[in-house]
């Protein structure tokens, strides 16, 4: 055994040896002319000011180096040369009379040693998008193959409603000039708020995609702070929404029944409108059984095309059948000044509830494929652009044309009842049906894609606890439960319509402010720039007019007296 052993000893390759301090470092790189120059391989009593090597006796022990090869940590890493004692790596020199070399030790800012012509790219290729996992099994990001026409009919279907014909009731306390000027500066707001958010939804830097708004927004003002501000809001536009399109379908489904039993002189006895929802809720609630955003791609266009038939049928009707008798364009500005100007704030409100849509911009683009090359933020931009183009050829002839029809006698509640108040007579029945089979078909489509969002959060709290996806019969109780849950709110406050002022309040901040903010604190303008000073002043602003009016709609619903007909809707 002993002349084995001599024998294997014989046979390694023996170590160069130097009298100097030990250190540690690549048996290559110890003779280098640049190292043996280093003050690093000299003990301090050999340094000299003007850096002189001094002979010493040999009375140190013998120190073998050994090659150590760094680690490494990407396949991407360049292969060269470790060199001992460079800044991201320092050399640590061993205690006197150390027997042994101790190892390098790495520093905690490590940069990784990229070739110096790719390191740029690769290092964004490393980091392009990072997704979690678990957006894989939820709806909203289930499947990513969309593009700008899926763009464009969500965001069509979702920016254009039922709440537009209303704007005309705003125009009857603004005036002509005012109502206008208002619209125009809050159509060129919301788009530049929308502008932002497409914007925000990848942050390059990270490689991180804001699916969802409350994601952005737990992302930008913390998570405590995220939740308090947008919260409710948002939760109310998504769920809050679905409760409205009930109360919208199930009560023009009543009026369609009645127009073509007028037509046909059917005996039948209509529905009550309890019924009505109940019919309309179960529509929806099977039409809810579709899987994830983009599987419904099709419905949002078939949403989209209706709404632009009603509000088109509903404004040329308007206007083609001219002025009714004794319309008078003064705004309406009774009582005493404090009720004036909280009129004017509501009617402000009206305005703002009519742009809706911007709580799902995020969750649209979060359908679309994404990479460096091809980021998401193109093709969504051009749908947004597209589809706000329809709207805008929408909203402004129903706010102008409808105001120029009615003037001061328009009701309360909009165009819709406007057109069967003062033309059910002389307009033909196939034009009053077909209207209210558009607004049916619509809310239909519209309960879809608002209550997206809301489907995705309760399979997240099942999906994050059990880290499994929902299976089929699951998903089928969720959403059967969401919609009926919907129509039970529905029967329950059936006068949620009336308070649209006070609505558009709450909302304002989701559609106005919050992006503001949000690009302020993620893309960091330069301070002072016109970037900075203009997202500050919308924001702020926009801050205080949601507050106003939130307080103009509680003060116009205390001075003029809503009916609260809990559970008795008409």
């Amino acid at each position: 055994m002993e002349d084995n052993k001599d024998h294997a000893k014989s046979n390694l390759p023996t170590q160069p040896s130097v009298d100097s301090p030990p250190t540690s470092g690549p048996s290559s790189l110890i003779h280098s002319p640049s190292l043996v120059r280093s003050p690093l391989l000299q003990s301090p009593d050999q340094q000299s000011p003007d850096h002189q090597e001094v002979p010493k006796p040999k009375t140190g022990p013998k120190i073998s180096f050994i090659s150590i090869p760094p680690p490494s940590h990407s396949p991407f890493m360049s292969q060269t040369p470790y060199v001992p004692g460079t800044p991201d790596r320092p050399m640590t020199m061993p205690p006197s009379g150390a027997r042994t070399p101790m190892a390098y030790i790495r520093s905690r800012n490590l940069t990784p040693r990229f070739l110096t012509p790719l390191g740029s790219p690769l290092r964004k290729a490393l980091r392009i998008t990072k997704l979690d996992p678990t957006d894989a099994w939820l709806p909203i990001t289930e499947s990513r193959n969309g593009n700008a026409y899926y763009a464009a009919f969500h965001t069509l279907c979702s920016g254009i409603g039922i709440q537009a014909l209303i704007l005309p009731v705003a125009f009857t306390i603004l005036g002509w000039a005012w109502g206008v000027i208002l619209l125009t500066l809050a159509f060129i707001w919301q788009l530049y708020t929308l502008y932002l958010l497409v914007n925000l939804h990848e942050d390059h830097e990270t490689g991180v995609r804001y699916s969802r708004y409350m994601q952005l927004a737990n992302a930008t003002f913390g998570e405590r702070l995220g939740k308090i501000l947008a919260l409710f809001p948002t939760i109310y536009l998504s769920a809050g929404t679905c409760v409205a399109l009930i109360i919208i379908g199930g009560s023009t489904s009543k009026i369609f029944f009645q127009v073509v039993c007028a037509s046909t002189d059917c005996k039948a006895q209509t529905l009550t409108v309890v019924e009505w929802y109940l019919v309309f809720t179960s529509g929806a609630v099977l039409l809810s059984q579709l899987p994830n955003l983009n599987s419904i791609a099709g419905i949002s266009l078939i949403g989209a095309i209706t709404a632009v038939g009603y509000c088109t049928t509903i404004w040329l009707v308007s206007v083609t059948k001219g002025r009714l008798p004794n319309v008078s364009y003064n705004p309406i500005r009774i009582g005493s000044e404090v009720s004036k100007i909280f009129d004017v704030l509501n009617a402000l409100g009206i305005i703002s509830f009519a742009f809706r849509g911007h709580n799902l911009i995020l969750e649209i683009q979060a359908t679309m494929p994404s990479s460096e090359k091809h980021p998401s933020t193109v093709p969504m931009w051009k749908g947004v652009k597209v589809s706000y183009t329809i709207i805008a050829m929408c909203l402004f002839p129903l706010a102008i044309g409808g105001y120029w029809a009615y003037g001061h006698m328009i009701p309360p509640s909009g165009m819709l009842p406007a057109l069967f108040v003062y033309h059910s007579q002389d307009l033909a029945k196939s034009v009053q049906a077909l209207t209210c089979v558009l607004v049916i078909i619509n809310a239909l489509s519209s309960f879809q894609i608002y209550g997206m969002p809301t489907f995705d959060e309760l399979e997240s709290i099942y999906v994050t606890r059990f880290k499994k996806p929902c299976s089929w019969w699951l998903r089928v109780i969720i959403r059967t439960s969401f919609g009926f849950t919907c129509f039970f709110v529905a029967v329950a406050i059936p006068f949620l319509a009336s308070l649209a002022g006070l609505v558009g309040g709450i909302a304002l901040p989701v559609t106005l402010v919050y992006p503001c903010f949000m690009w302020i604190k993620v893309k960091k303008p330069k301070f002072y720039s016109f970037q900075w000073w203009l997202n500050w002043g919308l924001g702020i602003l926009g801050t205080c007019l949601s507050g106003l009016l939130i307080a103009a709609g509680v003060y116009v619903i205390i001075d003029n007296g809503i009916k609260f007909n809990f559970f008795k809707p008409e």
